[in-house]
């Protein structure tokens, strides 16, 4: 069975004076720009099933602007993992999930879409390491169940910044 992994860095931020960093909201542009990342998810993906969340504001007020509904699973750790640490919350998804969401911050997320395919040549791979900007996607196929996901299990079908 084939799963399906997006993999989405927040929306642009906004800097209010004297928030701390994982309070931060999204700024205006970051709201329009997650609700053209949900339509592109819904029209290109068909929805998800299940969503994995950062607490910080910013990822939470992202999810809520792309207008996906979904089970979703609000997880400290995504706020400033590393790849290492984004796979195994990912591992501990259900395999009932067929289009699993990630919602959380760069480094972390591209360099969880980069580790996964083992990505160094294709031109969404090119793309993801010179620049994953806010709301950007990676979409990536999955052969294997969630709990055998790691290093080169998947493959990067696709990277989509929404403007």
């Amino acid at each position: 069975m084939t799963r399906t992994l997006v993999l989405m860095r927040h929306g642009k931020s906004g800097y209010p004076e004297g928030t701390p960093d994982h309070d931060r909201p999204l700024a205006e542009r970051g709201q329009r720009e997650a609700a053209l990342a949900g339509a592109w998810i819904t029209d290109t993906l068909g929805g998800v099933d299940a969503v994995i969340c950062s607490t910080a504001t910013r990822t939470r007020q992202t999810l809520e602007a792309t207008g996906i509904v979904a089970e979703v699973k609000f997880e400290e750790l995504i706020y400033g993992a590393s790849p290492e640490e984004i796979i195994e919350e990912i591992a501990q998804t259900d395999d009932s999930v067929t289009t699993l969401l990630v919602v959380g911050h760069a480094p972390g997320i591209p360099f969880t879409a980069l580790e996964l395919a083992e990505a160094t040549g294709s031109e969404a791979a090119i793309e993801i390491g010179r620049k994953f900007p806010t709301s950007a996607l990676a979409v990536l196929t999955v052969d294997v169940p969630w709990s055998e996901i790691g290093r080169g299990t998947a493959a990067l079908t696709a990277f989509h910044v929404p403007r």
